[in-house]
């Protein structure tokens, strides 16, 4: 089984710490995994995007062209990859930043206020994981706790003190795609 997503938005939405997650969680099941940043030259407020991919059997390339699922941060994210995810794959949208429906119907979409949904939780820059969250409920890929251990494992060392909020923000994400 080989799985491709993407997840895109605007540098500084976390889109690449998002897909870091989503690798960890792979390793953490043992599977062969591939993390493949692209970003423009303006970092912050430029496009930003990344693929994930993880499979049971050695992976032949790190480049996605039809994702069996995206997470869409943003207008210009859902306008791109809407039409690139496979059929009766998952695409997860935040309508905070986007400003129309999908228009697919042969694929699952969950659609959900994320940015609302973090500052609830009390940082806005919970965003991605409340995302990261509804996409894993949705697909059923990993459960809560290789999420869990995904989170704790990509927030070692430093920034060990935000994993309580993180996993907060995840079962946010995973409560609303219920």
């Amino acid at each position: 089984m080989q799985n491709e997503t993407v997840i895109a938005g605007f540098g500084g939405q976390g889109v690449l710490f998002t897909g870091k997650v989503l690798a960890h969680a792979a390793l953490e099941l043992g599977m062969e995994v591939t993390w493949f940043p692209s970003y423009g030259p303006e970092m912050r407020g430029g496009t930003a995007n990344c693929s994930v991919v993880f499979s049971d059997e050695e992976i032949g390339s790190p480049q996605v062209r039809n994702p069996k699922s995206a997470i869409v941060m943003n207008q210009p994210s859902l306008d791109k990859y809407e039409n690139l995810v496979e059929k009766d794959g998952y695409l997860i949208v935040n309508t905070s930043m986007t400003n129309r429906d999908v228009k697919r119907k042969d694929i699952h979409t969950v659609c959900l206020p994320a940015t609302e949904i973090a500052e609830e939780i009390g940082d806005k820059r919970l965003t991605n994981i409340v995302l990261l969250g509804a996409l894993i409920k949705a697909s059923n890929y990993f459960g809560q706790v290789e999420m869990e251990n995904a989170l704790k494992m990509s927030l070692e060392g430093k920034k060990n003190d935000l994993v309580a909020l993180n996993i907060v923000a995840l079962q946010k994400g995973f409560e609303y795609s219920s």
